[in-house]
């Protein structure tokens, strides 16, 4: 694994574990040499990855679009920042220069960061592994609601399983590299 996308959260979460697992996740990326590609905010769970990698010598690539740029919410350091147009122009390039997603928890941009690209993946426009990190039971209710949108009719078993789920840093890692071994 070269590099991954992470999406999550503007803000930091009322949780200070939450934060925690932006930190593990952003000293296991420079650690195992995994550049880190997200949106290039400098603020909340995104700005707290995005430093912790820097500050244990990874690299960072962020894409923004020059409206929120133009709102000064870029961070100012990283190895690389995109600007693009639009916040598909964003998603996109993000996952063209990634071998793989996570989500920590978030808010509506993560979420629809998230379904956006196991939609892309259901429709193999992305062929890449796409996880969840379950902090603190965050994304109990969504796990749900996938589990009944199946049961439903609404969502095949077999897309269902697109999303992988991981209770830690450690195991989504582990999950992400063993997707690409068994191809």
């Amino acid at each position: 694994m070269q590099s991954i996308v992470v999406y999550c959260g503007s803000n930091p979460g009322t949780n200070p574990i939450y934060k925690e697992v932006a930190i593990e996740l952003g000293e296991k990326l420079a650690t195992r040499n995994i550049r880190l590609i997200y949106g290039g905010g400098g603020f909340g769970l995104m700005g707290t990855v995005a430093d912790t990698v820097l500050n244990n010598g990874g690299e960072v690539t962020g894409v923004i679009p020059n409206f929120l740029a133009d709102l000064e919410v870029a961070h100012k350091t990283l190895t690389e920042l995109h600007f693009v147009e639009t916040m598909h122009e964003r998603k996109y390039k993000m996952v063209q220069l990634a071998k793989g997603v996570i989500a920590l928890p978030g808010g509506y941009g993560t979420l629809d960061e998230l379904f956006e690209i196991l939609a892309w993946r259901q429709l193999k426009i992305y062929d890449g592994p796409v996880a969840i990190i379950n902090t603190n039971g965050y994304y109990d209710l969504m796990l749900q609601q996938l589990d009944r949108m199946v049961a439903d009719g609404f969502l095949k078993a077999e897309n269902r399983s697109l999303l992988l789920v991981a209770e830690s840093v450690e195991q989504v890692l582990d999950q992400i590299e063993a997707f690409w071994a068994i191809l």
